[in-house]
């Protein structure tokens, strides 16, 4: 375990067994003053094939800090290497991890969010969906911000006029090294926007990107989640990119927010 202190945080990482291989997850515990703190497990972007606990460490930080929140961030293993479901596995594995250490960082783990950016963003919803399906963990909680949900890619507006920040042929590479079995790209725990059960979802928060031709899967499925009787909000941000909105202030405020809403602490009747 390493720690360090920064500015009122309390950031350690802690190595932790993952589904295929170890991984590491980051704890960022802000100062609380006696209170007791929400938790909310967080997942990087990097379109399943790369990204690290570094950038993500903005969005933590940020959560953090303005929630307040002990953040947990996932460093899940990453594709070729150990294509799925070696990363929504190791999420499931870093939500009980937090559930289970929660008490010890003075949070509570009946107030548990999840969150994540790009292919975080499905790993996010990925890993609620997982923890509804064995009910060992309640996830109250899922904000998603620019997510990557249609393996398939079909929904893909060819032929909008919106600048793509991430190249549509890229993206089809990554999915299929993560997904590299063809019929891996129906399954409900890597492709939301196929699943035909989305009830019972936690609440969710989508954003999207303006300059970002994949926003329309978002959306697409803000209006699934809607449809199945899941309360569902919807941004999107003017004059950014997918790539942006991971560190967009206006979109983490948003972030912020809604886990407040969703996390506060239970009032006494």
């Amino acid at each position: 375990m390493v720690s360090t202190l920064d500015l009122g945080l309390c950031i350690e990482d802690v190595r932790i067994t993952g589904h295929a291989q170890p991984i590491t997850l980051r704890s960022y515990r802000p100062a609380s003053n006696g209170l007791i703190l929400p938790v909310v497990v967080y997942f990087h972007g990097g379109a399943f094939i790369g990204g690290t606990l570094d950038d993500a460490d903005t969005a933590a930080r940020y959560i953090a800090r303005a929630t307040p929140a002990w953040v947990v961030s996932v460093g899940y293993s990453l594709a070729p290497q150990f294509p799925f479901p070696a990363a929504p596995e190791d999420g499931y594995r870093a939500l009980q991890w937090a559930v289970c250490h929660a008490r010890a960082q003075r949070a509570d783990p009946r107030r548990l969010g999840i969150a994540g950016h790009d292919a975080g963003g499905n790993l996010a919803t990925c890993v609620a969906a997982v923890a509804r399906d064995r009910a060992e963990v309640t996830v109250s909680a899922q904000a998603l911000l620019a997510p990557l949900l249609d393996p398939s890619m079909t929904r893909i507006a060819h032929h909008s006029k919106t600048p793509a920040t991430l190249d549509l042929y890229q993206c089809a590479r990554c999915y299929r090294e993560y997904l590299p079995n063809a019929t891996q790209r129906l399954h409900p725990y890597a492709a939301p926007l196929d699943s035909w059960r989305l009830a019972g979802l936690p609440p969710a928060l989508i954003a999207s990107a303006q300059h970002d031709s994949l926003r329309v899967e978002a959306e697409t499925y803000a209006a699934a989640l809607t449809r199945a009787g899941v309360l569902t909000e919807v941004r999107r941000y003017t004059e950014t990119s997918r790539d942006d909105l991971a560190t967009h202030a206006e979109a983490l405020a948003d972030l912020v927010a809604f886990l407040q809403r969703q996390l506060r602490e239970p009032q006494p009747v």
